[in-house]
């Protein structure tokens, strides 16, 4: 009978015999990895420009006449048109007041009435000569004065039923209606400093951004606007927590001064607000197309490397399928590509995939994914 104890040892030999044998055996199978070629394009470059969100339009709502608050209208934070009813001040003064006013006007049609029979009964008396021209005159002049007093009767009237309109306040503009500042029983005073509250139209809204003034010359020199005369010039924005926009934008205006301390000019950009998910205040950022550039390469930022000095580099595989390191020149970003400008020529294969099974002069065996169409390219 064997001993166990050696069959254990042959055992464990063994396996340590066929272990060896399949790490010492060489692999002759070059290494799968994934490329992209890459070619020529022209490609619209932009600059990101921070910036907050402004309503289009905005008023202040105040009284203009005094009194006391007796209702508010409207719903906090909803949708008003012009000329909804806002808020009412109590009428009651002001209802006197027209009625007072229109007993002037009663009272001056009266007298008017009077001074034009007494002027006619002088002028068939100056006719038959039996009233003198003084008395004539005197007539005349008293029919003006009434029909004068009559004008200024009927003006305090108007005034008298324009302050009475006025006991209820109505938008004056179409928006978003805000918080109101006010409340039912409180004291209110023709143009008062604080606002009753604010109506800000928000679709569509302005996004307010910084621009250095070197920048803006050549805008106004025309360079940049012609090299973008056929390419996309619509502006795109980024919201807060990174997520892009929907609705594109356009430039609508620049401030003509320059900030003397900061060097910058203020752009304004209009953007379509159908959701109202942008709010006046709001910090974004704008992505301003700003010039154009041809024969570029949109290389995916997943096949760019950085050597131990921080240059950008690119493995690019050969025609015999041999890994070549390249540094290149980047321009900027784009959504998830990197936008190089040297370093690379037509056709060229980049890796994307597969960097840990090889290195910078092994053979590959290379796979093409093709490079997504993320519209860079201008039309």
């Amino acid at each position: 009978m064997q001993n166990p104890v050696h069959i254990v040892r042959f055992l464990v030999l063994s396996m340590v015999l066929s272990a060896g044998q399949v790490v010492a055996q060489p692999s002759d199978q070059p290494a799968a990895v994934t490329v992209v070629a890459v070619e020529p394009q022209t490609v619209t470059l932009t600059s990101t420009l921070p910036g907050r969100v402004a309503a289009s339009a905005e008023a202040e709502v105040r009284p203009q006449v005094n009194g006391i608050v007796t209702g508010r209208l409207f719903k906090e934070g909803a949708h008003v048109s012009s000329g909804d009813p806002l808020f009412r001040i109590d009428p009651e003064s002001y209802r006197a007041a027209v009625a007072q006013a229109r007993a002037r006007v009663a009272q001056a049609e009266a007298e008017l009435s009077a001074a034009e029979r007494a002027a006619e009964r002088q002028q068939e008396l100056q006719s038959r000569n039996v009233a003198s021209q003084q008395a004539l005159d005197d007539a005349l002049a008293a029919r003006e004065a009434a029909a004068a007093t009559l004008q200024l009767a009927e003006a305090q009237l108007n005034a008298a039923q324009i302050d009475l309109s006025r006991t209820t306040i109505r938008a004056q503009l179409s928006g978003r209606i805000g918080l109101s500042q006010t409340s039912q029983g409180a004291l209110v005073t023709a143009s008062q400093h604080t606002p009753l509250a604010v109506i800000r139209k928000i679709d569509p809204v302005y996004v307010d951004v910084t621009q250095s003034a070197s920048d803006l010359l050549r805008w106004r020199r025309g360079e940049t606007e012609a090299a973008l005369a056929d390419a996309d010039q619509t502006v795109r924005l980024k919201l807060a927590d990174g997520s892009a926009y929907g609705q594109t934008g356009r430039l609508q205006a620049a401030e003509p001064n320059v900030d003397p301390q900061t060097g910058v000019v203020t752009l304004r950009m209009q953007f379509a607000n159908p959701d109202a998910l942008l709010l006046p205040g709001m910090y974004v950022q704008v992505e301003m197309p700003v010039e154009v550039a041809e024969g570029v390469f949109l290389v995916p930022q997943e096949g760019v490397v950085r050597d131990r000095r921080g240059r950008p580099t690119v493995w690019v595989v050969g025609a015999e399928n041999t890994v070549e390191e390249r540094e290149i020149s980047i321009v900027q970003d784009r959504e998830s590509d990197w936008v190089v400008d040297d370093g690379l020529q037509p056709g060229d294969r980049v890796m994307v995939a597969g960097f840990q099974k090889t290195a910078p002069g092994g053979t590959v065996a290379p796979e093409t994914r093709s490079a997504p169409d993320d519209g860079a390219t201008a039309d």
